[in-house]
């Protein structure tokens, strides 16, 4: 009996690895004249023209990983059955016509693996995947993702690219903190006038580039004007939240010891600092805010990711077992439709494929920001890849950076800094129920006594941001401006 039960694995190793689909690629000398070693990505999709541009949702991507080491030029590779895969493996993948693109990440510092600069990839092309699953498709990567333009300074917006000496030491490597600087009408007319200056955080994705080339003034703050510094939440990691991390390095340190000084040299500012931000933005504005009190004078946080992580994204991640599926089975909602139990994507299937993207990606990203470095260099996941069992050693750590969390276990010590210098706002209708946990870090502050002000809007993630919603954002803000005037004249 055991003799049978092995030559009939034998047998079904054979005929599995018969059935393997494979694409072979390689990269030319033209892209990179080096040898590489890293990740190389295989992107597919039906209808998305170019499959390395898309993310999780629709058009559907499929998307497979392996690592390679010592790789010449023009030295194929073989991506099979044995890549790392999402949503199935090659061979079991819907047969049919697939847009089709390679990308071997070198990872120099872009936080999108399928746009950063010098990746070697190519155009897209299309292949016909059939029941012939010896036929093996071939693709060349003769093309090399270019740096971003020069950033075009006009009249009212420059560029600040900070050295950090702090980053630098690391990150190994010359390292900046990028930012665009957006002046006020009033900065060239009044050439002996101070301004405020209002730090801005882009959500993930963001990045201080999409001001290149612009030539409008600064909004103000209400009917204040300032100096508006738009910075880049962008790392190799995903976003950094300029929070000091085990994975990512002292970006909060870095921001407040050494980008602030260099900007009050560089700028006419009159040493009032502000903050805002939506989303990831709207979280690390809450986290500066929090970590430097007396940096800041204060902080309007617009739907922030999760501020207490009792509601992560309708995760209890202290008392939840798994992160994919609740205590009945059913699976978690990782994006809904206007805040309802309408789901366009699942925490499961995102999470996995950011496991096959495996860097700068949304959960990556907490991940890295939150959690602890492994044995082998990467972030540690908070939960196991394939059965979504929440890893409590890992949410140990996450516990750090649970701004509620922080908040109530050390508010004797922060509340002379910081009370009433925070505005939560966020949408009624969330998409990833940011408002939940909002409402949760709520009502903690209130039995604090924080003073802190919560408000919710009509609107979900994307629509929030009307007229009325952002001219209750800048009124808070402009009456914390004229707080610390009125305290700059006692002193």
């Amino acid at each position: 009996m055991k003799a049978i039960k092995i030559i009939s694995l034998f047998i079904f190793l054979i005929n599995t690895s018969a059935i393997a689909q494979h694409v072979q690629t390689a990269f030319s000398s033209e892209a990179f004249g080096e040898s590489f070693s890293g990740k190389v990505l295989l992107y597919l999709s039906k209808d998305g023209e170019n499959p390395k541009d898309l993310a999780y949702g629709l058009p559907l991507l499929h998307c497979y990983c392996i690592e390679v080491k010592d790789i010449a030029p023009n030295a194929p590779v073989v991506f099979d059955d044995s890549a790392t895969s999402f949503p199935v493996k090659l061979s079991e993948l819907e047969r049919g016509q697939y847009y089709a693109q390679v990308v071997w990440d070198r990872n120099t510092g872009g936080r999108n693996i399928g746009s950063s600069p010098d990746n070697m990839y190519n155009t897209p092309i299309k292949i016909k995947l059939t029941k012939d699953f010896d036929e093996t498709f071939l693709i060349n990567c003769n093309s090399k993702i270019a740096s971003p333009n020069q950033f075009e300074e006009t009249e009212y917006v420059k560029v600040l690219k900070a050295p950090s000496a702090l980053l630098s030491s690391f990150y190994n490597k010359e390292t900046t903190i990028n930012a665009a600087i957006i002046l006020p009408e009033e900065y060239d007319k009044e050439p002996k006038r101070k301004f405020p200056v209002l730090y801005e955080v882009s959500g993930f994705g963001g990045d201080y580039h999409s001001f290149s080339g612009d030539n409008k003034a600064s909004k103000g703050i209400g009917t204040i004007p300032c100096i508006t510094i738009f910075l880049d939440g962008n790392c190799p990691t995903g976003h950094s939240t300029y929070a000091n991390s085990d994975n990512n390095g002292p970006w909060g340190d870095a921001l407040v010891n050494e980008f602030i000084p260099l900007v009050e040299q560089a700028f006419r500012c009159d040493g009032a600092r502000l903050l805002t931000g939506h989303s990831s933005g709207g979280w690390t504005v809450a986290w500066l805010q929090v970590n430097y009190p007396k940096t800041f004078a204060g902080c309007w946080s617009s739907a922030p990711d999760p501020v207490d992580f009792r509601n992560f994204e309708l995760v209890n991640l202290y008392d939840d077992k798994n992160m994919y599926y609740t205590s009945d089975g059913e699976l978690r909602i990782d994006a809904s439709i206007g805040g309802r139990n309408i789901p366009w994507g699942y925490l499961r299937d995102s999470y996995q494929l950011e496991h096959v993207l495996y860097r700068g990606e949304q959960y990556a990203s907490w991940n890295a920001v939150f959690g602890k470095k492994a044995d082998n260099g990467a972030p540690e996941s908070v939960c196991d890849v394939s059965t979504g069992k929440i890893n409590q050693e890992v949410v140990s750590h996450w516990e750090n950076y649970d701004i509620s969390l922080l908040l109530r276990n050390h508010w004797k010590e922060l509340k002379s800094d910081l009370s009433g210098k925070i505005r939560f706002s966020v949408g009624t209708a969330d998409n990833y129920y940011l408002d939940k946990s909002v409402m949760l870090l709520e009502n903690e502050m209130k039995d604090l006594d924080a003073n802190f002000v919560f408000a919710y809007y009509p609107g979900d993630h994307f629509t929030v941001h009307h007229d009325v919603y952002n001219k209750d954002g800048f009124q808070f803000l402009e009456a914390k401006y004229e707080e610390w005037l009125a305290k700059q004249s006692t002193n």
